[in-house]
């Protein structure tokens, strides 16, 4: 199988490295060899560069898009679309299917062009897109954008109806079932077998001294990062503990003023972005727990990652969050709530009962999860759909 896959991701070209921002490339060019070959098409930066993801050589082959910077570049957007469904059109007789990321305009504009072109269509959504607008809007002069990301979802539900749409998580796979549209609930997790630590290892570790909190995630509104620091300094006036960030975003400068005005800078380390693999596994590794405070969430990764590192968590009850967590008996807290999380961290420390249990689910779960797993569900559904289709 020769699948086509769009999100909308921007790549880099360094001589003959092609490489992207976003982690998530490597769920998506780990599909071979369940399938022959993932042909990408992305939009490609006109300055040649490197970024933190370089493509596989094998098997995977990008077809390059007109650039424009951002989903909130309009103007650039509109000049982009002839072209992006012009260079799709091209490569579409070559395709055994496409699998279309969306629902942002690129993606709708794409998916109406698979269907007439007779492409087998698969349908990704890896967020609730309303709820991933409003909460990322510039300003307030943006605040049109939420109606008109409420209609392109529609209009993916709509698609959804006749192509078997991939999605993250079961509630969000719970409003594309409700409008008629046959759903595959997965995540896309980055962690492989070799990646998960042994039971045994995780439950030496030793809770008798400083305790250190893990958060990895962007540090931004939605993801309200600003708390970690209001929790710590709860922590901290009643026994030894230190947090490790890592994350980039806009609320990098406010992290580190806020830290300084608690007085806890010292107590805080702030390491920017960390690459998926092997820095950020020793990241996980090296820690006690792991304190997720987001307001808003899909299905996040870095859950299964945690669990897979053997750390008990603690998180705000959002989204897909209790979905992702499993039966581990992970303590889960209201959203914005620092009393709440101090306590749950403070159980965690002093009840071995309940560390060592939820240490042991979250294993069990995140090696249900792992990369290898998704992938295989992944693959299976899109042969039986197109087995179907076929049938039919």
């Amino acid at each position: 199988m020769r699948l086509g896959v769009y999100s909308d991701l921007a790549y880099r070209v360094d001589g003959e490295l092609v490489s992207t921002h976003q982690a998530f490339i490597r769920f998506v060019t780990s599909l071979p060899p369940r399938v022959d070959e993932v042909v990408l098409f992305g939009r490609v930066d006109p300055q040649p560069g490197r970024s933190h993801y370089v493509l596989p050589s094998e098997r995977v082959r990008l077809v390059p898009l007109p650039h424009y910077p951002s989903v909130t570049d309009l103007r650039g957007q509109a000049r982009a679309l002839r072209g992006t469904v012009g260079a799709f059109a091209a490569e579409a007789s070559r395709l055994d299917a496409a699998w279309i990321f969306g629902p942002h305009p690129m993606a709708v504009a794409l998916a109406l062009a698979a269907r007439r072109r007779g492409v087998p269509l698969f349908l990704g959504v890896r967020q609730d897109y309303p709820e991933y607008i409003r909460n990322r809007l510039p300003s307030r002069a943006w605040a049109p954008a939420v109606p008109v990301a409420v209609a392109l979802e529609r209009t993916f539900q709509a698609l959804a109806r006749r192509s078997p749409a991939v999605v993250l998580g079961e509630e969000l796979a719970r409003k594309y079932r409700g409008a008629g549209a046959k759903t595959l609930s997965t995540g896309f997790s980055l962690i492989g077998e070799g990646d998960l630590v042994a039971v045994e290892e995780a439950l030496a570790r030793p809770w008798d001294g400083e305790i250190v909190v893990l958060s990895v995630g962007r540090l931004a509104r939605e993801k309200n990062p600003l708390l970690l620091l209001d929790i710590l300094a709860r922590l901290r006036e009643r026994g030894p503990w230190r947090l490790i960030v890592a994350g980039d975003g806009p609320l990098a400068p406010a992290l580190e003023e806020r830290a300084a005005e608690l007085g806890i800078a010292h107590a805080v380390e702030f390491r920017g972005y960390v690459r998926s693999g092997p820095e950020l596994w020793r990241l996980y590794r090296e820690a006690h727990a792991f304190l997720h405070v987001s307001l808003t969430e899909g299905l996040p990764q870095v859950l299964w990652e945690a669990q897979a590192a053997g750390l008990p968590v603690v998180a705000t009850d959002v989204g897909g969050v209790r979905g992702a967590l499993g039966e581990s008996g992970a303590p889960l807290v209201p959203p914005a709530d620092v009393e709440a999380a101090a306590v749950a961290l403070e159980r965690l420390r002093d009840d071995v009962a309940l560390r060592e249990g939820t240490i042991r689910a979250g294993s069990e779960n995140a090696a249900r999860e792992t990369l290898d797993v998704q992938l295989d569900r992944i693959a299976a559904f899109f042969r039986a759909e197109l087995d179907a289709t076929v049938r039919a």
